[in-house]
């Protein structure tokens, strides 16, 4: 079979834009190693719950909302207030305008387990019009789930890696000034219940679903804990019959998350990320006979004008004219051959020796699958 591509050419390497997965053996395919259980799959109901508040920063540098475009900002402010006991005259709260105060969402992961008095990381962002949130503080902040409950309060000094600086109307800014995180800034309020905690079996759900590594789970805990102790119900989940004790229950997993299984060999995939033009190949990646051929065609447009001046003694005019010169320039196309069976390391040898970009990588590798001749699957994100 022959494919003829013509992409549009570019000078950046090839090699810089490939990621190349299992590439520990050379480029061929590399055995798989065992892996222990616990990095194959998570408990059932043992899960982390986002939490989101609202709540307002300040002590800014003159870098906060401003009140005449962020009503909500000065809106809460005089709520705060109020709630503080601080009750300001209305022509007073109607003229505020403070600079230094900023609305902020503020979020967090409550991990599993957590208990009452612990403490987590919360993020902070700028919902308004802030230029920055360096050297702000977070004021008492709720963080609620979504049952509405408040499991966790933030408060505490933002740290920004963002930095800005502007003068006379030049302005310079590196990375983002407007977020900040507070390193164990919320303190929990409230567990949340697992099912772990609850008597009965459990289920361990596989990262990657495959058949053949939930069998192999599957036979190594009944290998080490007796038969009918685990069973695979399918390609994700892999059931266990776990003592009702709590003690019992936790030593019982974690004899099992440390057992060894040989997880099946990843499949054969390519992933394309076509909007920044990056490659992924797998390890198994391979092609069938075929032949591509690579060339580029660029056309070049010049133009100019000339004057054209009549007889001195005629009856013309001056006029200007133009002259445009069309040049087309098509290099000879370079015909790759792939023999059946050929490996990761032929095809990035190959396509790196044409001088191929990603953006022609992208269209050899979609006109390799249409003719059939990629061996895996081509996954474009």
């Amino acid at each position: 079979m022959l494919g003829i591509l013509r992409g549009a050419g570019a000078t950046r390497s090839l090699a810089l834009r490939i990621l190349l997965l299992g590439a520990l053996v050379g480029f061929g395919i590399a055995p798989v190693a065992a892996e222990t259980v616990r990095n194959l799959v998570s408990v059932g109901g043992v899960r982390s719950n986002q939490l989101v508040g609202y709540g307002l920063v300040v002590g800014l540098n003159g870098t906060g909302d401003q009140a005449t475009q962020v009503p909500y900002t000065t809106q809460s402010l005089l709520n705060m207030f109020q709630r503080l006991g601080i009750n300001l005259p209305p022509s007073v709260a109607t003229n505020l305008q403070p600079k230094d105060v900023a609305a902020v969402i503020v979020t967090a992961h409550l991990p599993p387990f957590a208990q009452p008095g612990q403490t987590i990381n919360v993020t902070v962002s700028a919902v308004g019009n802030a230029s920055s949130l360096a050297g702000g503080t977070l004021l008492m902040t709720p963080l609620k789930g979504a049952d509405g409950q408040t499991y966790a309060v933030a408060q505490g000094n933002i740290i920004v890696s963002g930095f800005g600086a502007s003068a006379n109307g030049n302005s310079t800014q590196v990375n983002v000034t407007t977020a900040g995180t507070i390193p164990n800034g919320a303190n929990v309020e409230r567990a949340v219940a697992s099912g772990f905690d609850q008597p009965g079996p459990l289920q361990l759900q596989l990262h990657t679903p495959s058949f053949t590594t939930a069998a192999r789970i599957a036979d190594v805990i009944n290998q080490r804990l007796g038969y009918g102790v685990a069973q695979a119900v399918n390609a994700g989940v892999v059931q266990v019959q776990a003592p009702a004790d709590p003690n019992a229950r936790v030593n019982f997993l974690s004899i099992i998350e440390n057992l060894s299984v040989d997880p099946e060999a990843p499949i054969a995939k390519v992933v394309v990320d076509a909007r920044s033009g990056t490659v992924v190949l797998g390890q198994n990646v391979t092609l069938g006979a075929c032949a591509v051929a690579h060339g580029n065609l660029s056309v070049t447009i010049s133009q100019k004008y000339l004057v054209s001046q009549p007889n001195p003694l005629g009856a013309g005019q001056t006029a200007v004219v133009p002259d445009t010169n069309v040049k087309v320039k098509q290099p000879q196309a370079k015909l790759l051959m792939f023999e059946p069976g050929v490996t990761l390391e032929a095809v990035v040898r190959a396509l790196n020796a044409v001088g191929a970009s990603p953006s022609d990588l992208i269209a050899i590798l979609q006109a390799m699958k249409a003719a059939g001749a990629l061996h895996a699957q081509l996954e474009v994100i």
